[in-house]
């Protein structure tokens, strides 16, 4: 080898290479380092050599440990990341990465320890901005709450990023609403919505979550609100002009020290949501222009995720009203039974309840839920409540309700399925429907997929019904059963949804004993007993909404009603004519008895016509005056409007023009055809 040759590449290696170099003997005194090393600019080699890096102020215990432990083990150690203030760099913060080896001669005899020494600060913090960002992609917007996401914000950006952090959002937003596009010119209104300080001294009561500030004009926050660009204020003092004209935020940086400002406009899709503010003091260098960029990151990606939260509160609002205009505000009052109801729209979901009357004094308690939550769960359960009334308007029975109910789910689940990269399930539905006959106090009852009523009877027992279970609405075969109980008066039944359910059905009775226990016992309000159960079963923390239905039952005295049973001939006709004309005088009817005696005389000898066995004649006096014919036939009569030659076919045209409402009831023995008419 040329000793020539050699002596320059040396000389080379610890002159030309821009990271620094260092060569240590086995006591970590430097034998020979270039003039790219940390801290060797204005350095003399002759001062440097023979000395240690502790005894020229470029070393800690951390780093000497590092080199000492190369020294002993011999395994070489790479990119060891060193962050602190050297006072032979000025006393400024710097990130470096020190990579050592031991050097040894041929024999394996320990030279000393060679180490490079490269400064990263930049580099560092670059990766540090970067892993902020991620972290904030992370951590903001893991829910649909405007508040939450703006707390998201700050709780990311302090410690990191800022001292104290800020984030307002106009009161629109909290409602839902859209604010006008584009920039904003006039001083607005903002709400604080989320707040983070690293140090307690910050903390004040202007800074309340909820808490209502007016942004004036002329300050970094306006003028980043008028062109939706971010402002950073490197040296924030008391005594600028913008602040002076504020004087209780000018004592607020003077208290807190802060000295630095980023204001940041919380804006998305083109909309202006709020602001939000970084501030940094107590110590911590100036924002400057890359943090401006991280800032702007952040909010950015907070305002996607502040304004998904403002659509969602929107889409809930309208679900909710929606919601609240397709149930029943009250409930229709009724001879049959005492009603009342508790009902808690906590999650815009598809519950719903309904009173119907029935002919014949009935009426129908119905309680259900549709799968899912928001505008398309409620506008179905709307669909659904509709098709409930229209169906029982046919006089249907429990379970042939359930049946066509079962069709039409499917029909709106084929109608709207769920699109594919959407995570609502198939829509379902659960119903329980109840039919109560005041005159025989028999209730019957069906369910689809819904939890069995509770029932509680004037001695004081409490015990769930037992109905058989079908399936859910829309989901396999339609297949329902009805079970039937006869209720004494003063039975008190709640219909409740899944919300209200505990782990078993003998774990929900206790609530239900205390609440009907309490004095004066059944006979108590209904709402106080209702509103005692919600209080009780309702969970610490709902998530869906609650529905408690509560029917106390009556029953009709037996002035109320009258019946008959007929022989099977045409004389029968003039008998019922006698026996109505009778009975309204006994109950001051006698305006009614002209029609009455011709509905009552039409359905009798259509009975005897198209029947083979004797007919049942039936008059009710509650809110109006019902007259029921009853036969062993199942075909349904059929409404028509004969012409003015035609030689019959007038009957049940002359019945519906006489009276206000008539239909047919199909029955286990046949059909029973209703009349009423409004009380004079």
């Amino acid at each position: 080898m040329d000793p020539d040759f050699d002596a320059a590449v040396l000389h080379a290696l610890f002159t030309q290479p821009p990271i620094g170099l260092h060569v240590l003997d086995p006591e970590l005194r430097i034998v020979r380092f270039n003039s790219a090393a940390p801290g060797a600019q204005g350095l003399d080699m002759r001062d440097a050599v023979g000395r240690t890096w502790r005894e020229l102020g470029i070393t800690t215990d951390e780093v000497e440990g590092m080199l000492r432990t190369v020294l002993e083990t011999g395994e070489a150690v790479t990119d060891f990341r060193y962050r602190g203030h050297l006072a032979v760099l000025g006393g400024v913060e710097k990130v470096l990465s020190i990579s050592a080896f031991r050097l040894q001669d041929a024999e394996g005899r320990t030279l000393g320890v060679a180490s490079t020494v490269v400064d990263i600060t930049e580099r560092d913090r670059a990766e540090q901005r970067l892993q902020l960002l991620c972290q904030a992609g992370e951590r903001i917007g893991n829910s649909l709450d405007v508040f939450r996401t703006a707390q998201e914000l700050a709780d990311v950006a302090v410690g990191e990023l800022a001292d104290v952090v800020t984030v307002d959002v106009l009161d629109a937003v909290l409602q839902g609403e859209a604010p006008r596009p584009g920039p904003l010119f006039d001083p607005v209104t903002v709400r604080r919505a989320g707040f983070r300080v690293a140090y307690e001294s910050a903390v004040g009561s202007s800074y309340e979550i909820g808490g209502v500030r007016v942004m004036g004009l002329g300050t970094p926050y306006a003028r980043a609100l008028s062109d939706l660009r971010p402002r950073l204020v490197p040296v924030l003092r008391p005594d600028d002009p913008w602040l002076v004209r504020n004087p209780v935020l000018a004592e607020r940086v003077r208290e807190t020290g802060v000295h630095s400002m980023i204001a940041v406009p919380l804006a998305a899709r083109g909309v202006v949501l709020g602001m939000a503010a970084f501030y940094r003091g107590l110590g911590s260098p100036p924002f400057d222009d890359a943090e401006l960029g991280v800032a702007t990151n952040m909010v950015a990606r907070a305002a996607v995720c502040v304004d998904n939260a403002r659509r969602y509160t929107r889409e809930r609002t309208i679900a909710r009203l929606t919601q609240r205009a397709l149930v029943p505000d009250r409930l229709p009052s009724q001879t049959a039974a005492e009603t009342t109801f508790a009902f808690l729209p906590l999650a815009s979901s598809g519950v719903w309840y309904d009173v119907i009357p029935l002919s014949g004094a009935r009426i129908a308690l119905v309680a259900g839920e549709v799968s899912g939550h928001g505008l398309h769960t409620v506008t179905t359960m709307g669909r659904l409540r509709t098709a409930i009334s229209a169906l029982t308007a046919m006089d249907l029975q429990a379970d042939e309700l359930l049946e066509h109910l079962h069709a039409l789910t499917e029909q709106l689940a084929r109608e709207h399925p769920p699109a594919e990269d959407s995570d609502q399930s198939e829509l379902t539905a659960t119903c329980l429907f109840v039919i109560y006959d005041p005159a025989t106090r028999t209730c019957t009852l069906s369910r689809a997929g819904h939890p069995a009523p509770v029932l509680a009877l004037p001695d004081g027992s409490i015990h769930v019904i037992d109905v058989p279970a079908g399936p859910n609405l829309g989901r396999g075969m339609a297949s329902y059963r009805s079970a039937s109980v006869d209720l004494p008066e003063g039975s008190i039944l709640t219909l409740y949804n899944a919300e209200l359910l505990q782990d078993t059905d003998q774990d929900r009775l206790p609530a239900f004993q205390n609440a009907f226990s309490t004095p004066p016992g059944l006979t108590g309000r209904l709402q106080d007993m209702c509103d005692a159960l919600m209080n009780s079963l309702l969970p610490d923390n709902p998530v869906d909404d609650a529905l408690l239905l509560l029917a106390r039952t009556r029953s009709l005295g037996p002035d109320q009603t009258a019946s008959w049973t007929l022989p099977h001939e045409p004389e029968s006709a003039a008998a019922a004519r006698r026996l109505v004309a009778g009975q309204l005088t006994a109950w001051n009817l006698d305006d009614l008895t002209f029609n009455t005696e011709l509905i009552a005389s039409e359905l009798v000898t259509n009975a005897i016509r198209y029947s083979t066995g004797p007919p049942e004649l039936r008059l009710i006096n509650d809110r109006a005056l019902i007259c029921e014919v009853s036969d062993n036939s199942i075909a349904a009569p059929r409404l028509r409007h004969p012409e003015d030659d035609d030689e019959g076919g007038r009957g049940l045209y002359l019945i519906a023009q006489l009276a206000q409402h008539w239909g047919t009831l199909h029955t286990g023995r046949g059909k029973t055809i209703w009349t009423e008419q409004t009380l004079p």
